[in-house]
């Protein structure tokens, strides 16, 4: 919480002073258990998938993968809520970021 807070406030200072800000996109899990529940391997499969192949149906995707379509569409519907996949105007499924920084604090 303490980091978005930092973020924040960098951002409005810069803004204040008429400065661009820079877009950010987080998500923040509580434990590493939910975070490798939301990012299966399976998960991070389609991710690398989609990147690669750019914005295509689920169904396509799904083809891609070698994978049951019902399966790929839940896997799917979880990554964008996550904002981690979008839609574009077509309802073709897209990963909009050059890369995912996962970022896990050591206890000291």
């Amino acid at each position: 919480m303490g980091e978005s807070l930092e973020q924040f406030k960098a951002a409005y200072k810069r803004a204040e002073k008429g400065n661009d800000t820079e877009t950010y996109s987080g998500v923040g899990f509580e434990s590493m258990s939910q975070l490798l529940a939301v990012f299966t391997p399976k998960r991070w499969e389609l991710i690398e998938c989609l990147k690669k192949a750019g914005p295509c149906s689920i169904y396509a995707l799904a083809q891609s993968v070698e994978r049951n379509y019902k399966n790929v569409h839940t896997d799917v519907n979880a990554l964008i809520e996550l904002d981690v996949i979008r839609t574009d105007e077509k309802k073709k499924v897209f990963i909009p970021w050059d890369e995912i920084d996962v970022r896990w604090p050591l206890a000291a």
